[in-house]
């Protein structure tokens, strides 16, 4: 068990170095967190998200001012005191294997503040009734954006859209379309 978790927790600081290098848009916490449940130990999204925002500032601050693995760790455990021992072992042999590529890459330097869209899912629906209406059926359209944080973290933001709503959005779209084969 320790040794899937550590091996879980490498594979989330393998992932922010390639976020870091502009590499993959973002680390998808809540499949990692899933697939750490699964193997048997307690740790909820929240403080896995908060592990990794602290691994991301850390590695991207560490590599902006070229700090040794032993000033990120020192660092590390100045900021995140209740992280387990094996876990900081684990951030110190990734930094060690990988640390260097984020300070070779120029784009480090210049890390993105917005965030990033990385897919969407649609689906249309009915409402067939509520409790203030018997017979609603009333189409809409769900619509489900994964993007990307600044830091990284991979959310889900889902909204509905009445039919004239979608009409307009795709119409939206249409415009950003056609300014696109202009440039």
């Amino acid at each position: 068990t320790l040794r899937m978790f550590s091996n879980l927790i490498s594979l989330q600081c393998e992932q922010i170095i390639q976020h870091v290098n502009h590499k993959i848009p973002g680390v998808n916490t809540a499949e990692l967190c899933q697939r750490i449940q699964t193997s048997g130990i307690e740790l909820n999204v929240g403080d896995l998200s908060k592990i990794a925002n602290v691994v991301f500032f850390l590695f991207s601050t560490a590599a902006r001012n070229h700090l040794s693995t032993e000033e990120l760790i020192t660092t590390l455990g100045n900021a995140v005191s209740v992280l387990p021992k094996h876990a900081v072992q684990v951030i110190r042999h990734v930094w060690n294997e990988q640390g260097k590529s984020i300070s070779e890459s120029e784009d480090a330097r210049s890390m993105a503040t917005v965030g990033q869209f990385v897919d969407i899912k649609w689906k249309l629906g009915v409402a067939m009734s509520s409790d203030t209406c018997r017979s609603l059926k009333y189409p809409y359209v769900m619509v489900t954006l994964t993007v990307a944080d600044p830091s990284g973290q991979i959310t889900d933001k889902s909204f509905e859209m009445t039919i004239p709503q979608f009409k307009n959005f795709c119409r939206q779209f249409q415009e950003m379309a056609s300014v696109l084969e202009t440039v």
